[in-house]
């Protein structure tokens, strides 16, 4: 399968059979243009959406007529399982910003989870529910969510093998936010890739935890 990272939460996953999953799609423009990235334009079979805030619920956005998932569940679309965890937005048990779902994707044998807007960090039986961890999709940039330290935490308490940033400040996002080299300085192993896509299976994980950075396609 293929990770492409849109920009902000926003991922394409795309399976070997042509299945498209579309995660936390962002309103270009939102929040007085602080969301800079551009349109996203993939047309996908599934969107998965983790709150409804304009950064990350923007499917109105998109092309197509793909199922929309979101809140707590499991869902079985195309021979891939997707398990929706509660969790909250912030410290104080959602009353600040509300409630986040965590996804949990078993594609091809791997099993990929995205954060969403995490605030928290989880208690052990919501990282008993999300369970194994090979891909693991971290917000950082700390504010609105998790910060580096937390992530962190995080990292350590679901033990993936592979991490990949993203919620953080870059040249098209006007948040006041944290960039990405605070977590970088908390992370052991790192891989620039200077991409926006890789190709992942079970073969070709890390052994041990990795953080790769991708570049945001959009």
């Amino acid at each position: 399968m293929r990770i492409k990272w849109l920009g902000h939460a926003a991922f394409l996953f795309t399976a070997e059979d042509g299945t498209k999953i579309l995660t936390d799609p962002y309103v270009p423009g939102a929040y007085d243009g602080a969301v800079g990235y551009s349109p996203i334009n993939e047309k996908a079979d599934l969107v998965t959406v983790s709150h409804d805030h304009a950064d990350h619920n923007g499917t109105n956005q998109l092309p197509g007529s793909p199922q929309i998932i979101k809140g707590k569940g499991t869902w079985t679309v195309k021979g891939i399982k997707i398990t929706g965890i509660g969790t909250f937005h912030d410290h104080k048990g959602g009353r600040e910003r509300g409630v986040n779902t965590v996804f949990v994707y078993e594609i091809e044998q791997l099993r990929l989870v995205h954060l969403g807007d995490l605030g928290h960090i989880p208690d052990e039986a919501t990282a008993k529910s999300i369970g194994r961890v090979d891909i693991l999709l971290i917000p950082v940039g700390g504010t609105f969510t998790i910060d580096a330290k937390e992530a962190r935490q995080v990292v350590d308490l679901l033990k993936p093998r592979l991490v990949i940033p993203m919620h953080y400040k870059t040249p098209k996002l006007g948040f006041a936010i944290a960039g990405v080299e605070e977590f970088l300085k908390l992370s052991s192993e790192v891989k620039r890739t200077g991409q926006s896509e890789v190709a992942l299976s079970p073969t070709n994980l890390p052994e041990k935890t990795e953080t790769w950075v991708l570049v945001p396609a959009l």
